[in-house]
């Protein structure tokens, strides 16, 4: 099978800057890890490699030092990955990322899984994963928990609900975004540290895969950032005290009434 992971790269520290033009973040020389979640759609895929073989192929879009993060998950067992990197892809929301990821994996000779981590720590929307697999009309199936069975071009997988799970299938190719439930991820072997030092990471730009300028970075994104504002400073709240339950709530209710608040 041939298998994609989509890797987002997140800031490594909380000290970030912003643009004061565009109100976007300056990733340009900050330091950046994988996605957590991303590490269990590497997971996943290794396992289904595992049993079916095949090869999985990292994609990930940053600026040039974001190599780092796909070699880490070339270390894990990944065989190949792919780093998108373009000025003209500075500023983009989630339509425009899932654009440009789609376009990359039409360059692909083949593909027939796409594994995703729910969503990313510093943005938490979960829409890029949904989003690649409209691009390329292909299914998706959100918050998976297990991929039960892989057969006939077909997957049965568990998708985590509130209530429980819902057993799904679907044809493939596909896309699906998976859960920290899925399976705890690896840790990368000596030999695959090697191998990763070595392998030569491929970057691809706007012209590569041959994508429209207008749908990408900020030209490509509907969803503007009006204004970024700290929130005011509040100072601490006021602890109730009682020996049980009752008493606390009494001297709550007295507290509340002194105040004239009830």
């Amino acid at each position: 099978m041939n298998l994609v992971v989509l890797v987002k790269q997140v800031p490594e520290t909380t000290n970030i800057k912003i643009n004061p033009e565009t109100n976007t973040l300056i990733r340009e020389g900050v330091s950046s890890i994988v996605n957590p979640f991303d590490m269990y759609a590497l997971e996943q895929a290794l396992k289904i490699q595992d049993e079916h073989g095949g090869k999985v192929t990292c994609i990930s879009m940053g600026p040039p030092h974001a190599e780092a993060a796909l070699r880490e998950m070339l270390a894990v067992g990944a065989n190949e990955a792919i780093l998108l990197s373009d000025k003209a892809f500075a500023g983009s929301d989630t339509l425009a990322t899932s654009y440009t990821l789609a376009k990359a994996i039409m360059k692909l000779d083949k593909f027939d899984l796409i594994i995703c981590g729910k969503q990313a720590i510093d943005g938490d929307t979960a829409q890029v994963g949904p989003g690649v697999a409209e691009h390329l009309d292909i299914p998706h199936i959100t918050y998976v928990n297990k991929v039960e069975e892989i057969t006939n071009n077909q997957i049965r997988v568990h998708r985590m609900t509130e209530e429980g799970y819902d057993v799904i299938l679907s044809s493939l190719p596909a896309l699906i975004t998976v859960v920290k439930e899925i399976g705890e991820p690896r840790m990368p072997s000596i030999k695959g540290t090697l191998r990763a030092r070595k392998t030569k990471i491929p970057m691809w730009t706007a012209k590569d895969i041959e994508a429209n300028e207008r749908m990408l970075g900020l030209s490509g994104s509907p969803t503007q950032v009006i204004r970024i504002f700290s929130p005011e400073a509040r100072s601490g709240g006021e602890i109730i005290q009682g020996e049980s339950a009752s008493e606390m709530a009494d001297n709550l209710l007295t507290r509340l009434m002194a105040s004239h608040i009830i």
